[in-house]
Order: C-alpha cells, then structure tokens, then sequence
C-alpha cells in the first residue's frame, strides 16, 4: 500500500506542476480534467503526508531512546511521542484503506429519483408523497436543488407516481442506498376504526447520464406527444406538450409532462431515458460480479424491502444494517444523515473486508 502511495504523491506533484505551466490555460479541457484529478488525490495525500510526518516523530523518537543517557523525564516525554506516533500512523493507515477504495464514478453525479405507490391503494400513494416530501426537505438542508419531471398525483395529496431531479454535489453518493422497497405501518385517515394498514413504495435512485455515458440512435426512439392531466387550466387543455420517448430495442419507456414547453419535456424525457438506460447496463455488469454484490449494503433492486417507518411506535427501521431509530417525525421531515452516515459505513466495512479477503 505504501509503493502505492507513493506513487499517487508523484502523481499529484506532476498534476500540481501542470498547472503551473503557461500553455494550460488554452487548454479548458485538460484543465478541468487535473483539476477534477487533484480534488480526487488530495484527501488521499494529504493524510498519506500526515502520516509519513507522524512516521519521522516516531523515527526521531526512537533514535534519542536508543542513544540512552536520557534524563527521567525527558525520557518519559520522548516515550510519549514515540508512543503517540505509532498511533497516529495506525490511524492514518486504516484511513488510507478506506480512501485508496475504488469510488464509484457516479458519486458526484446529479440524480434522478422515481417513487412509486405499491401495496396499499390510497394509502400507498399518499406515502409515495411523504418520501416526496422527505427527500425534497432533505435536498434542501444540503443545498441541492430540487425539480419535478413528471407525476401522477391523486385526489388526497398523494402520487401515484413521481419522478424528479436532484441537482447538487454528492447528491448520488448521500442517496444512492434509497433504492428498494420502503415499508409504512399506520392508521391512514379513511380508516375509521382505527386499525394499522402496511403499505409500501417503490424508489428508485438513478445517476444522471451524460451525453458520453450513453450512446443513443436517434433512429432507435418513438416520439409521441399528448396532453398532460393533473393541475394546469386551460393551457394544459388545449395544447400536447407533454412527452413520451419509447426506446425501441430496449423497450424503454419514460414520460415528462411537468413543463409547459414541449421542448423542455423532451429535453427531461432523454435525460432520464440516458439514465435508465445507463443504470440497465450497470445493473448487468454488476449481476456479473458477485463479489461486488457482495461489497454492498444493498443491492439497489426495487423488490428488495429496505426500511420500515412504523409511526405508532415512532420508529424508523434499516433492514439492511438492523438499524433503528426512534424518531420518525425527524426523519419524515428530512433527517437522514443519521441513516445515511451508517450505511456509508456499512458499506465501506463490506468493501474493506472484501478487499482484505
């Protein structure tokens, strides 16, 4: 790990001296790619020279211990440093385990979130809208800007289905585990005898694709207009400006009808469709590897129930990580960090151990 190490400073030094040199600047390209670079190495370096300086406290201590002739105390404060040091070299040493993991590409990408009601009719739907709700608040205490792209809302508040964007630096690597089945225990409020329904919903969390992620044939897609339904007057009524593209050989389908103009629906449509399309050959490529299955706490696939929010007992429950909170109201309002900081975690021990084995 050490030989490794070292060559990722040279690396960083080289990028650094780069950027020094007058012709960079006509290249707006290569800039941004070091620049992009640097921020991935740095974290890694500068802990690796955090430890290589607590090494030669410890190298310095050892040699005064090994000359003797030292006074009681000052031999008594240099054991203390030498004592330190190799600590602080310990901690810095399993730190850069962790950074020198292998990161996931997408972790800086913008996202693309689809919540669906599943079992559990109304109810079902109107807890699609607390998810709605909770990851809306929870994009907000993180300064990520939040962006409908089509929904099916239904009479009491709730969707049927809504799909939106989350726009904001490591959007993908704070929300990436929400993939699953999400599970609710409470008494809805058309239950007149006040008995505990479970209904479920379905998220899904996408990684916005890039124009260079997916290669797509204009002549592969099916274009159709039509008129959005839900809320929007008489403007809504009279012109077709909401999107459906079908990608033919995959049999892809996706729908925006959220902007009034037909360009920008169409310009939504492909980005969710490069999304879904990328995310369909990440998943066969990840099916192929059953060890990087195993590396993670989840496996993103819809039909897997992930957490459960039983609100008469005011929990809040990751089946994943056997982690359960007691406060349900929090969370519901946008609180996640707790969940999301543990099964970060969780999922770095997993990738650890799988690295180790």
């Amino acid at each position: 790990m050490l030989d490794k190490l070292k060559e990722v400073e040279k690396r960083f030094e080289s990028l650094n001296a780069r950027l020094c040199e007058s012709d960079i600047s006509s290249d707006i390209e290569e800039y941004k790619s070091i620049m992009k670079e640097l921020k991935a190495l740095t974290p890694v370096v500068e802990k690796y020279r955090e430890y290589k300086k607590a090494e030669e406290a410890q190298a310095e201590a050892r040699a005064l211990l090994d000359a003797g002739g030292l006074e009681p105390d000052f031999r008594e404060m240099v054991q203390e440093e030498f004592r330190d040091s190799a600590a602080s070299m310990e901690t810095c040493l399993e730190e850069l385990k962790v950074l020198l993991l292998p990161k996931d590409e997408n972790d800086d990408k913008n996202i693309i979130v689809e919540i669906r009601g599943g079992a559990g009719g109304e109810e079902a739907s109107l807890f699609a809208g607390v998810l709605y709700r909770m990851y809306s608040m929870y994009a907000e205490t993180k300064g990520w800007k939040t962006e409908i792209i089509s929904s099916n809302p239904t009479e009491l508040g709730g969707f049927k289905e809504i799909s939106f964007m989350i726009e904001g630096e490591g959007a993908y690597s704070r929300l990436k585990f929400e993939s699953g089945v999400h599970r609710v225990q409470r008494v809805p409020e058309t239950e007149n005898q006040g008995r505990i329904q479970t209904s479920t919903a379905t998220v899904a969390v996408l990684p916005e694709a890039e124009d260079v992620d997916v290669d797509i044939n204009p002549a592969d897609l099916q274009i159709d207009t039509f008129r959005s339904s839900g809320a929007g007057g008489q403007h809504i009524n009279k012109t077709e400006s909401a999107i459906r593209i079908t990608h033919i050989p995959t049999g892809t389908v996706v729908e925006c009808q959220d902007e009034r103009s037909q360009y920008k629906n169409k310009d939504k449509a492909m980005k969710v469709l490069r999304s879904k399309i990328l995310e369909a050959e990440r998943s066969k490529q990840q099916s192929a590897i059953a060890g990087e299955r195993k590396a993670q706490v989840g496996t993103g696939d819809r039909s897997e129930r992930i957490r459960t929010y039983n609100f008469p007992q005011g929990r809040v429950s990751d089946h994943r990580i056997n982690l359960t909170l007691y406060k349900i109201d929090s969370i519901v309002n946008g609180d996640l960090d707790e969940i999301i900081d543990a099964l970060i975690t969780a999922d770095t021990a997993e990738k650890l151990k799988a690295a180790e084995s």
